[in-house]
């Protein structure tokens, strides 16, 4: 039995159109809410397969409301086939950063042994979780820490951030700092320090909000320290990810 062309045509429109009517429902939800909440901040709207949902990002955290916004849920949404928390999952996703795009640049590199395991940490010079992480640092191999001067904490943080950049050797004046509480010297006043200051406006820009916060090779972020288990842990899980990478060039 053949189909009336006007009923194919009639179906081809709806699978065409499926596509934009969902995009123009995230819209009207993120135009709603723009509506009832002209403070709250909404970076994307996307339609979840759960309960008629729509997931808001508001930057900070993950967010649920349904097509009419009368109503926001907040908390961890659960599959209960797979077992994931797909709200801990999206804001993982959401949270990443590249590797490759860290400016590194504007880091100071500490490495230990070949250094060819790679970790980047945006730390406070007065943050005593950073300092922790810093001795617990101390006992792991073969790495290349990347340390982002993130002065936030304190009055004094920038100061003592950018004395430690100005250091002849800015990784030991670091360390002795973190590990000892040697002040390094006052810093030079031509010495330039704008690499502390984009150090800063970076994490900003990608919501880095307390110290320490790890990035991991694959672009995964940890807010708040770790046990050198965890992050041995964590490092150890690279391993299989790059190997894989490079026999597939």
């Amino acid at each position: 039995m053949r189909l009336p062309h006007v009923l194919l045509a009639t179906a081809f429109a709806a699978i065409v159109s499926f596509p934009a009517a969902a995009a123009d429902a995230t819209e009207q939800v993120k135009a709603q809410v723009k509506k009832q909440f002209p403070d709250m901040t909404v970076e994307s709207v996307r339609k979840v397969p759960y309960g008629e949902l729509y997931e808001l990002n508001t930057g900070s955290e993950i967010v649920y409301t349904d097509e009419k916004v009368s109503y926001f849920l907040i908390g961890s949404l659960v599959d209960t086939k797979s077992r994931q928390n797909v709200t801990e999952l999206r804001t993982k996703q959401i949270n990443m950063v590249k590797f490759e795009n860290l400016p590194l640049e504007h880091a100071i590199k500490i490495q230990r042994g070949d250094g060819s395991r790679k970790v980047a940490i945006f730390e406070d010079p007065n943050c005593g979780y950073c300092k922790k992480f810093e001795r617990d640092l101390l006992a792991v191999s073969d790495i290349s820490v990347y340390v982002f001067l993130y002065p936030i904490l304190a009055a004094d943080s920038m100061d003592k951030s950018k004395a430690v950049w100005c250091s002849a050797d800015q990784g030991k004046a670091w360390l002795d700092l973190m590990l000892k509480n040697a002040q390094p010297a006052v810093a030079d006043a031509k010495c330039d320090t704008t690499a502390v200051d984009k150090s800063l406006a970076f994490g900003r820009s990608k919501r880095v909000g307390g110290t320490p916060t790890i990035i991991f090779e694959d672009g995964d972020r940890v807010p708040g320290a770790m046990s050198r288990e965890q992050f041995e842990k964590k490092l150890a899980s690279l391993k299989p990810a790059k190997a894989a990478a490079n026999t597939t060039k």
